[in-house]
């Protein structure tokens, strides 16, 4: 495996993010994490990357073939104890859904294509209305980007 790399100058908490790949030749990969910060990218698509230069990570440019794989990403609160952040999580595994972890509070959750998306977003509306988790779903942001939209100039 190598690792892959993605600019993100807009993003809310990072401003790039890099990925455990498999090179499969012909400057195509297929990811094999899921993206914690990225849009638009999920476990196994398989994308087009080239690095800017020989001693750079490749690029990741565009997806190339999509995995069916869907990402959302959840953040706990800070006084939810660990037990309970886990247990939560744990629950998703019946729903075709998996999760890594970023730090102790942020989660990105791994849908599998069989996953129910909906009955995820309820658990996780579940979480947000018991005041312990907030959750966002990872669709593209800006078109041909994998990066966040701006920031408008209100900071909203």
């Amino acid at each position: 495996m190598t690792k892959v790399h993605v600019d993100l100058p807009n993003h809310w908490a990072t401003g790039g993010e890099s990925f455990w790949a498999t090179d499969l030749g012909g400057d195509r990969y297929r990811l094999e994490n899921v993206p914690f910060y990225a849009y638009d990218l999920n476990f196994h698509d398989v994308v087009e990357a080239k690095p800017a230069s020989p001693d750079l990570k490749p690029s990741v440019l565009r997806v190339l073939d999509r995995s069916g794989h869907r990402t959302m990403r959840v953040f706990f609160h800070k006084d939810v104890p660990e037990e309970t952040r886990l247990a939560r999580l744990e629950t998703l595994n019946e729903l075709h859904a998996s999760f890594e972890r970023c730090n102790r509070r942020y989660f990105a959750v791994d849908l599998e294509p069989a996953a129910d998306a909906e009955a995820i977003e309820r658990r996780f509306q579940e979480w947000i209305d018991a005041g312990i988790a907030e959750y966002e779903t990872c669709e593209a942001r800006i078109a041909g980007s994998f990066d966040d939209a701006p920031a408008s100039p209100q900071g909203k």
